[in-house]
């Protein structure tokens, strides 16, 4: 008898490790359901620790237990949490070898990727990721917590558009590219963290006989997320089915893009004189860690937003209200910098979510909230000109890295 409540201690504070990360990483429907579980087993493990250790001599290894116990419950579940499989299907390959296909190009428009509602799987991956190249990346048991503040963001915004806004830019790179007349061109989605994948994106057009394959990279930079992409488009390999493949590249050399940012300002800050307008570019920043393995990642997006900057002053805005801040890992962040613009006399601020493509999480929430963690005037206009979304100029920076690889 004496040992069956050590034995219920332990299995019970195992549980508890076990559903407190369940609760901290489930969907939204189901947070209520864990929250109560755990708050039931913490009950009774209180209840059991006052009931059955009252000795000052068993407490102590009462508790030891608890801890121990408790802390193996979180391990376990986190572990198994991360070993979640990418389970996002990819259509049967039905072309035979060999097949030139009919000729067509097809283009397949891939991007980054956000579920529109919560589901970790993208940083699971990316978790695994930087664990199999031993890239240094938030503690095995932090990463409940990591995972938990990307669910209070959707619950915050509601769902990301991210997903929606890129289905529109493609629409609009459709519709240009059939305004010139090319009607044998065909488009499709692709997502590195959403549906569908890029190779399913690649063996859709092989099914439906794509003689030449172009993928347009909508991304700033070149990055761990480029080559991931890259790698499983190249694992279909195109070439044994008769196609040929041309990736574009990202877009951090696109002086198309660059020009987005002073036009879409300009045509926001009304009548406000420029010189008296504060532009943050904020970035989105990785860890000093990964800049040893991907140091375009930083590189370009510090060379691009700098360009974009350089601009601003060529079109009569003022160098001291012009700045850099990143999102995260990285300095300055937001809230200083638009202190600082205040100070220098600004009427109005401008911010960009500058590496970001498409609306999403990071572009409607994430930075936004550091932005206005300055201490300024309540009156003070702070106008969020967000992400590149479906803007002509951007449309057009995209289509001009595609161009010179239609056949």
């Amino acid at each position: 008898m004496q040992y069956i409540k050590w034995v219920l201690l332990a299995i019970l504070a195992f549980m508890l490790g076990f559903f407190v990360v369940e609760y901290m990483t489930v969907h939204p429907l189901m947070m209520s359901s864990y929250l109560l579980i755990s708050a039931v087993v913490g009950f009774i493990i209180v209840v059991l620790l006052a009931l059955g250790f009252k000795g000052k001599r068993l407490l102590p290894f009462a508790l030891i237990v608890t801890v121990v116990a408790f802390l193996a419950g979180y391990v376990i579940r986190t572990e198994t949490f991360l070993g979640r499989g990418d389970d996002r299907p990819l259509p049967e390959l039905t072309r035979e070898k060999g097949d030139p296909g009919d000729g067509h190009t097809a283009v397949v428009y891939f991007t980054h990727g956000e579920p529109e509602t919560y589901d970790p799987i993208g940083w699971i991956n990316q978790f695994n990721e930087f664990d199999e190249q031993g890239i240094p990346f938030v503690p095995l048991v932090a990463r409940p917590f990591f995972v938990n503040e990307l669910r209070n963001a959707y619950l915050k915004v509601g769902s990301s558009h991210h997903r929606q806004m890129h289905m529109q830019m493609l629409q609009s790179l459709e519709k240009a590219y059939r305004q010139e007349g090319d009607d044998t061109i065909k488009f499709y989605i692709s997502f590195l963290d959403d549906n569908p994948r890029p190779d399913a994106a690649v063996i859709q057009a092989l099914n439906d006989g794509a003689s030449h394959i172009i993928v347009s990279e909508v991304f700033l930079t070149i990055s761990n997320h480029t080559a991931e992409g890259e790698e499983l488009i190249e694992a279909v390999d195109v070439e044994k089915y008769g196609a040929t493949l041309n990736f574009t590249g990202p877009m951090f050399d696109s002086d198309t893009l660059r020009s987005m940012f002073v036009q879409r300002t300009t045509d926001h800050i009304g009548d406000t004189d420029p010189s008296k307008v504060g532009v943050l570019l904020v970035g989105h920043g990785q860890p000093d860690e990964w800049d040893v393995e991907w140091a375009t990642e930083t590189e370009q997006e510090m060379g691009f937003r700098q360009a974009v900057l350089n601009d601003f002053v060529e079109s009569g805005f003022q160098p001291q209200n012009l700045s850099l801040a990143w999102m995260s890992f990285k300095e300055p962040k937001p809230a200083p910098k638009v202190e600082e613009f205040v100070k220098n006399g600004v009427e109005k601020v401008v911010f960009f979510s500058a590496a970001i493509s498409a609306d999403s999480i990071h572009s409607q929430y994430d930075i936004p909230e550091l932005v206005h963690e300055a201490q300024v005037a309540d009156d003070l206009p702070i106008l969020n000109l967000g992400a590149w979304n479906d803007d002509p100029i951007v449309i057009q920076a995209i289509k001009e890295k595609i161009d010179p690889l239609m056949k």
